[in-house]
Order: structure tokens, then C-alpha cells, then sequence
């Protein structure tokens, strides 16, 4: 009895200390955030109706990418000529020059006055995805106003990046804007085909001009999410800091011909179909905390309500419990392991006749912490069977290597900072990219590459990135607009500037 006695004091009293760990932790490592960062200049936000006319304007070219190499070329002559027109300090200036790449892009050098000062590289892409004309509420090439938003295929993906870029431009230069680090910016044409024809050259013409290293790169990206993150009030702003592979691979399974009467016990069909069926989402491992899914959420602690700011200031011991939670949810999934989705099969031609064989698509979207051999090794071993044939379909994109995103990573830091000087109450965290952007034909370039997209949505409504009635709000674009306006602006520090006294703006 008295060992027992013992046992459950000992217990209680590891409970207690373990709990007493997390408070502490929660209180002293995890403060609740006392400061935002403002803008340190008096200055007129970048507003009104010709700006976003303009953008609007921007909407109606049909710069439609439909598979590699097959893009609209009217269309995207079309709008390069009216970019042109319609930014004409940007396109006269002495400070800026422009050139043609691969007769569809786009690229700016923006000239320094100090050259001890590392260029940067502001990227998008003037192309967009087809649509279904029939399953829009408006018309997606008019650029319609609605309840306040935006209507138009680009509108997200990315025409508000592009026009943006070159509304703060113009507004600086008109200005009277001296930037003292130079930098480009590099617009590519077929972006939605994996940037074959665009980017890939555009990375070619800058190391013509004898760039060899930047100092940061800003591309398209995450976003920032409204009501998402369970126990965060304010809205979360997701820079990507590596970016999700991209692997595809065609099961095959051989069967024997013949008349359906006669069946073996296995069809080519019911072969592949057995395999096929061990390719859920969650099969890969589960990789939450090697990669920065958990600074992630250490960073949203201090934002968040109790007991939440509880549990994410102490992942050492709650870490497996949120790590199966992100798992449960497809749009979480993808932050803590490499998915798996088939999304084609096919097999067989009559009705009555066995097919001599069957085919299924999978795709995956590979953990920035595994590499392309591994998931194929790990395919292998989970379909198990020698009668499938695996194969690698089209070209695999690597996942990217993690970029600096402590406080002395001076290209985050000036993301991070022109976020929380435009978009006053977010919580700057670092993400995962889980889709494909441009950037990996500049990694050469720069270990500092971020991904970033201002647009603020509700999760509900990222299903508009590549769907229906894509959308932004008014208000929502002039701040994307503002947003580069101050990533130029703190770009041009020497260093990473100090925290500045709060004021608002916008």
C-alpha cells in the first residue's frame, strides 16, 4: 500500500513539474507580442479609382498559358504594349531600362546609386490558367466590381502581383525615388507551364548581365489566411520559405487477353486496382518539426488564445497531437508530409474483352524534407507487387532547400516588416510553398528566396486559386499595391532597419 501511495505521489509530482515546464515556457519564451511595425515615412497610401481601373483593364487580356509551349501570344503582345503605355515614368525613366526576353517577358533592371548594396529580384508572371466559362457568375475577362471584389481570372494568380509591382514603381519614381540598392524585376509569360519558355530564360538573361547573386527573391506565394489557425483571432500571414516537390508516377500492371467469360482470379484492372487503393493522402510518414511547420506555429503561440498559446509553446510534448490534427484536415496535410492524390485510371476498351493492361496517374507533392528517390523507394515498397510497373512521368521539380528566415535574415525581415506596416494586425509566420512557382529557375542565384501573395482569404476560399469566380477585394488589392510600395522602399536600407514607433496606416 505504501509503494502505491509512493508510485501515485511520484506521478503527481512529475505532472506538476511537467506542467509547471509548459507554463513557464508559455509565459517566459512565448510573451503575447506588444508592438507592430508602422511605416517610419509621413506619405499618402497609393489609392484611388486609376489605380484600380487600371488593374482592372489588366484583367481583360486573356493571356491564357494552356500546356507548355501553348500560350496566347496576341494576347500577352497585347498587354505588354499596354503595360507600356500605361506606366510611362517607369518606361522613360534614367533610372530603369527594359527589355523583351524570349519576345514574351518581361524584365527590369532598376539601377542603384550604391553598388556595395546586393541587388534584389521581384518575380510574378503576366500569364493565367483557362477557365470554364460556363461555371463563373461573371464574366472572368471583364475585371467586374461585385460586393466589393474584384472579379477576374489573374485577380489572385497573379495579374494583382504584376500590376501592383508597377503601380508602386511609377509612384515612386513620379516621386522623385533615387533607389540606392538596385534591383529587377522579372515578369515570365508561361509560368502555368512550369516556366519553360519564360523564366527559365529570364534567369539566363540576368546572368548575361553578370548578376551571379542577389540578395533576396520575392515571388508569388502564401497567402494570408482569415480564421484558419484554431485559437489565432488575427489574420496569419504565411511567407514560403522552401517550396514543396513535384512528382509523378504512372502504375502499370500486364494482364492476360482474352474473352470476360474466362477471367483469371486477377485482371490486369483488379491488379492495379489493389495497388491504387494503398495510395491515400496520409500514407507517406508523417514529418512534422524537421521542417519550419513547427517555428510555424511557435511563432502564432503568442498570438493565440488559451489554451492553444499553451499547447503551441510547448511542442516538445504536444507536438504528436498537433501533428495528427494538421494531418486529419487535406488543407493542413500537406504542411507535415508528402501526398499522395491519383487523379487518373484507366484500363480496358469493351466490355467483354480483358484488357492487356491498366494505368493510374499519382501525384505527389513531396515534403521539403524528403527527395525524389526516397518517395519512389517508399512507393515501391507500399505497393509491394512485381506484376506494377512504376514509372516517372514528366519532369520532377525538387523540393527547395529551406531559406533564412531568423532575425538576421534581412530579405525575410523586409517581408515580414512591409506585411505588418500595411496589414497592421497580422502574425508574420514562416510557411510552406505546397505549390510550384518560378523560383526554382533563380535558386542559383540566392539562398534567400520567399514566396508571398498579399491576398487575405478564409480557407474556403482557396479553392478560387485555379477555380471559379476568382476574386479580391477592393481594398484588398490597393493594400497589395502599398505592400510592394514598402518592400522597395525597406529594401533599400543597408541593413535590416530598427523597430520604429507605432502609427497607422491606410
Amino acid at each position: 500500500m505504501k509503494l502505491v501511495t509512493k508510485v501515485i505521489a511520484y506521478s503527481l509530482s512529475a505532472l506538476l513539474l511537467v506542467l509547471l515546464v509548459t507554463i513557464v515556457r508559455t509565459i517566459v519564451y512565448f510573451p503575447a507580442p506588444k508592438e507592430i511595425d508602422s511605416c517610419p515615412d509621413l506619405h499618402e497610401p497609393i489609392a484611388g479609382s486609376a489605380v484600380v481601373d487600371r488593374f482592372r483593364a489588366a484583367l481583360r487580356f486573356k493571356t491564357i498559358t494552356k500546356a507548355a509551349h501553348i500560350y496566347d501570344t496576341l494576347e500577352l503582345k497585347r498587354y505588354i504594349d499596354w503595360i507600356i503605355k500605361s506606366y510611362p515614368t517607369i518606361h522613360s525613366s534614367p533610372h530603369v531600362s527594359y527589355e523583351l526576353v524570349n519576345n514574351y517577358s518581361l524584365l527590369y533592371t532598376v539601377k542603384g546609386s550604391d553598388p556595395s548594396l546586393k541587388p534584389y529580384l521581384l518575380c510574378g508572371h503576366l500569364d493565367v490558367v483557362p477557365v470554364e466559362l460556363d461555371k463563373w457568375d461573371v464574366d472572368p475577362f471583364d475585371g467586374v466590381i461585385k460586393d466589393g471584389f474584384i472579379y477576374g481570372r489573374g485577380t489572385t494568380d497573379v495579374k494583382n502581383i504584376v500590376m501592383a509591382a508597377f503601380e508602386s514603381l511609377e509612384y515612386l519614381l513620379k516621386n522623385g525615388f533615387k533607389p540606392k540598392r538596385g534591383f529587377y524585376m522579372a515578369f515570365g509569360h508561361d509560368e502555368e507551364a512550369l516556366g519553360l519558355d519564360g523564366a527559365q530564360h529570364l534567369a539566363k538573361a540576368l546572368e548575361s548581365k553578370g548578376v551571379s547573386t542577389l540578395e533576396y527573391l520575392l515571388d508569388e506565394g502564401t497567402i494570408i489566411l482569415n480564421k484558419t489557425f484554431v485559437g489565432v483571432d488575427p489574420i496569419v500571414a504565411l511567407i514560403g520559405v522552401t517550396e514543396k516537390g513535384y512528382l509523378t508516377v504512372r502504375l502499370t500492371a500486364k494482364g492476360a487477353v482474352g474473352h470476360s467469360s474466362m477471367a483469371p482470379v486477377d485482371t490486369a484492372i483488379t491488379t492495379l486496382a489493389k495497388a491504387v487503393s494503398k495510395f491515400e493522402s496520409t500514407v507517406h510518414p508523417n514529418m512534422f518539426g524537421l521542417g519550419p511547420e513547427k517555428d510555424l506555429f511557435e511563432a502564432l503561440a503568442p498570438n493565440a488564445n488559451f489554451p492553444f498559446n499553451w499547447l503551441y509553446s510547448n511542442l516538445w510534448l504536444f507536438g504528436p497531437i498537433i501533428s495528427r490534427v494538421l494531418a486529419a484536415v487535406p488543407t493542413s496535410n500537406g504542411l507535415v508530409r508528402t501526398t499522395s492524390a491519383v487523379t487518373i485510371i484507366g484500363g480496358g476498351f469493351k466490355e467483354n474483352v480483358l484488357p492487356s493492361s491498366a494505368s493510374a496517374i499519382v501525384n505527389h507533392r513531396v515534403h521539403v524534407k524528403q527527395t525524389i528517390d526516397e518517395v519512389l523507394d517508399f512507393d515501391r515498397r507500399l505497393i509491394s507487387d512485381d506484376r506494377i510497373e512504376l514509372t516517372v512521368e514528366g519532369m520532377p521539380i525538387h523540393p527547395h532547400p529551406i531559406s533564412p528566415y531568423d532575425d538576421n535574415a534581412f530579405g525575410y525581415q523586409i517581408v515580414k516588416r512591409s506585411i505588418r506596416q500595411v496589414f497592421n494586425e497580422s502574425v508574420v509566420v514562416p510557411g510552406i510553398m505546397l505549390a510550384n512557382t518560378d523560383t526554382r529557375w533563380y535558386q542559383h542565384l540566392t539562398r534567400a528566396i520567399y514566396r508571398f501573395s498579399p491576398s487575405v482569404m478564409y480557407a474556403e476560399d482557396t479553392k478560387r486559386f485555379h477555380g471559379h469566380n476568382e476574386r479580391i477585394k477592393v481594398d484588398n488589392y490597393l493594400k497589395t499595391v502599398n505592400y510592394y510600395h514598402h518592400i522597395i522602399v525597406n529594401s533599400d536600407n543597408k541593413d535590416i532597419p530598427d523597430r520604429p514607433v507605432v502609427k497607422d496606416e491606410l
